[in-house]
């Protein structure tokens, strides 16, 4: 087969900045976000100015949740920049949508509060992104809004969707699962690589994910076995804003990838170049998103989106000690009075505790290096590395041999962990693989797809 390239971004949760985004509510709002907000239209509009110039490759892809949250005038504008794009820059475009693409109700914000604009219906979005994958489609299913086009002459992709007028993040019937075999086995027949891409991964971007129902799509395992052993190795997902890069065999010895990228309005930033040279290899490359005109403070685009990632495990934290009925409200904890009691002096302890104070009172040693460090820095900087990836905390580290210790201790009284989808979880390794990266990079890889 012939190389082919292409970039792929996802998660652009595109806000018309016009509609509002600003004011006090917001701004307690924003406390708790990861991503940016009124910021999105600028950081998406330098990421495809970017992308116009950008020369090693001519087709992108999104992997869903393409507006904030279904505004009609945020899909408006951003299907206008997609066709602004295509037309200046000569690229072509495919887009799957996903459940933050419409919305009864969406929500802005001003100087008076909280607001309602115009949402967008599920069965309009066809008429939004239909230039963009669909018009160009060999194969539609209309029912899941989902397609195969031909990305060359030897590359096929197949985009899925799992959402539906009446709900979202579905798990696939018998009949979609039958349709995606038969384009599956089509490509095979018909001498032609297929890759896919969906929202949703279909592999836990980190073990510890496997909990989070939301985190991957329901009942994966048959979406993973319907496409690799029809010949898919290799899906591109987004929705949990993180960078991960996974793999799986199938019971009959498949090998299957979940490229999962971070979103490119919050933290962890990126775009993907990939690069397949021949239908049994994958070439992952990571690129930063170029910075974007704000008002940032003095900061790069990155610290940027770092310091809102930062904020908002600092205001758990915060709240934790200083408003424990915002936190319990955000958490949908039922406001008990000893919880009441309770985390004000959990926060104050946590917040004057240093690492090996913590190490301590697990009758454990912090490595030297890092014993003096608050333990709220470096419990945020954990955090965030678990969504950006090839985590540091590994055995050999001062961190990882810390936190080992941690978990050990834990271990007699938490062995095993339930998965979202009934699957067990030895708690060691699950934590452990969690804050340390053992497998495969995340950012940059050579995948072998079979």
């Amino acid at each position: 087969m012939q190389p082919l390239k292409f970039y792929l971004i996802t998660d652009t949760h595109f806000f018309k900045n016009s509609i509002g985004a600003f004011g006090e509510e917001y701004e307690k709002f924003m406390d708790f976000e990861q991503k940016c907000y009124a910021e999105t239209q600028a950081i998406n509009e330098a990421v495809f100015d970017w992308l116009t110039d950008a020369d090693e490759a001519d087709i992108v892809l999104i992997a869903g949740d393409l507006s904030f949250n279904g505004e009609k005038e945020s899909n408006e504008a951003f299907s206008k920049l997609l066709s602004e794009f295509r037309e200046k820059s000569g690229k072509r475009v495919y887009v799957i949508t996903a459940g933050h693409d419409y919305n009864d109700s969406p929500f802005g914000f001003n100087e008076s509060g909280r607001f309602t604009p115009e949402g967008t219906k599920f069965e309009e979005l066809f008429a939004y992104y239909k230039n963009f994958g669909f018009a160009d489609a060999i194969a539609v299913n209309e029912q899941h809004f989902s397609y195969v086009a031909e990305l060359s002459d030897d590359v096929r992709l197949l985009a899925l969707c799992n959402d539906s007028p009446d709900a979202k993040h579905i798990a696939y019937d018998d009949e979609f699962l039958a349709w995606i075999a038969a384009q599956a086995k089509k490509a095979q027949d018909d001498g032609k690589m297929m890759i896919a891409m969906e929202h949703y991964p279909v592999l836990a971007g980190q073990p510890l994910l496997a909990l989070i129902p939301d985190a991957r799509q329901p009942e994966s395992k048959k979406l993973i076995d319907t496409l690799a052993d029809n010949g898919v190795h290799l899906i591109f997902t987004g929705h949990m804003h993180n960078q991960s890069i996974n793999t799986v065999e199938t019971e009959k010895g498949n090998r299957f990838y979940d490229v999962c990228t971070g979103s490119t309005i919050g933290c962890p930033a990126f775009l993907r170049l990939v690069t397949l040279p021949d239908e049994h290899t994958a070439q992952i490359e990571s690129i930063p998103i170029p910075d974007f005109k704000w008002e940032k403070n003095g900061l790069s685009g990155e610290e940027y989106l770092q310091a809102q990632f930062d904020r908002m495990i600092h205001t758990y934290i915060d709240c934790m000690r200083d408003d424990p009925v915002r936190l319990m409200n955000k958490l949908r904890i039922k406001q008990k009075p000893v919880l009441l009691k309770a985390f004000p002096k959990l926060g104050k302890k946590l917040s004057k505790m240093t690492v090996g104070g913590f190490a301590r009172l697990l009758m454990i040693h912090a490595d030297p290096q890092i014993k003096n460090e608050p333990l709220v820095g470096f419990a945020i900087k954990m955090v965030r590395s678990v969504f950006e990836g090839n985590q540091p905390y590994v055995e050999g580290t001062p961190g990882g041999d810390t936190l080992l210790k941690v978990f050990k201790r834990i271990r007699p009284f938490v062995k095993t962990l339930k998965g979202a989808q009934g699957e067990t979880l030895d708690f060691y390794e699950t934590m452990k693989n969690t804050v340390g990266n053992y497998g495969i990079d995340d950012y940059n890889a050579t995948l072998k797809l079979s």
